[in-house]
């Protein structure tokens, strides 16, 4: 039991670095092209861990092919989306807006998609996470979305439905799958898509400095080790919807590190929506573990 309390920790606060990550790489590397560098690293440490542990792989061209969607839904186009709209100049706070809509998206889907029945408890805490997540990123929203680029506001809206439809999918055809393996060709689907765009959309910039090293280094094993790791552990063992509502949880680590690592501003409105938005993800969890 207590190790199953600590996974949700430990995935949001991994994966709330990854913002981090991007602010500190953004000056020296393309978007695509880190990415491509990420996602090629990371099949490769999989397929390394799945060689050492003697995992089995897939059997049959229909379990790979459920396995590269997944990875191309979650990977490239969720984080080459969202990086893609804001190196094209979306405001971040409205890409993490649009993003933030993702635990509501997930619940509408679930319950069509997967059949699960989220109760008026469960809706609760859907919708004051929302509200919690907007307070967050209210300050930061300090835009003429009049003035906004349609194009890359339409990528970071199909960024968002593709982690909620790659998620609903990993559950849907994932649940037998080995964890190891199965990570290994999501990220060699997301590979295979990211790295032509790359190629014909950019110059393949990645400065070796510190900053582009530590980055990489941290998104390959940090995030894409053990934040997707522990994102598939969840997402086998929970309602899709569970584990969506950790997603409200980010913007306001992601807030604090900021605030302590770039001394970013933190106002008494953000800390109210950070305390709205744990308690949106309280009950939906809570809801969740009842229902064990």
């Amino acid at each position: 039991m207590t190790l199953e309390r600590f996974i949700p920790l430990a995935f949001i606060g991994i994966w709330s670095t990854g913002f981090i990550a991007a602010r500190l790489v953004a000056p020296w590397t393309d978007p695509l092209t880190f990415l491509s560098y990420r996602f090629f690293l990371s099949a490769l440490v999989f397929m390394l861990i799945a060689q050492a542990a003697g995992a089995s792989w897939p059997r049959g061209r229909a379990a790979w092919v459920r396995a590269l969607v997944v990875g191309i839904l979650l990977q490239s186009f969720y984080l080459g989306g969202v990086f893609w709209a804001v190196n094209r100049g979306l405001p971040a706070g409205v890409a993490a807006l649009v993003v933030g809509l993702q635990p509501l998206a997930t619940t509408l889907f679930a319950t069509s998609m997967l059949h699960e029945r989220p109760d008026a408890r469960q809706w609760l805490g859907v919708l004051i996470g929302l509200v919690g997540t907007l307070l967050v990123l209210l300050p930061g929203l300090k835009t003429d979305f009049g003035a906004i680029d349609p194009m890359p506001l339409a990528a970071v809206l199909i960024a968002m439905l593709s982690i909620t439809l790659g998620t609903i999918w990993q559950k849907r055809t994932g649940p037998g799958a080995d964890l190891r393996t199965n990570a290994a060709i999501q990220f060699i689907g997301a590979l295979v898509v990211t790295l032509p765009l790359a190629l014909t959309t950019e110059d393949m910039r990645f400065e070796s400095n510190w900053q582009a090293w530590t980055g990489l280094l941290w998104s390959v094993f940090g995030l894409s080790v053990g934040a997707i790791s522990l994102l598939l552990v969840m997402i086998r063992r929970g309602p899709v919807s569970s584990v969506a509502s950790l997603f409200y949880l980010v913007p306001p680590v992601v807030a604090f590190l900021s605030w302590l690592l770039f001394d970013e501003t933190l106002g008494l409105l953000q800390v109210g929506g950070m305390l709205l938005a744990a308690c949106g993800a309280g009950l939906v969890s809570r809801r969740t573990s009842a229902l064990r």
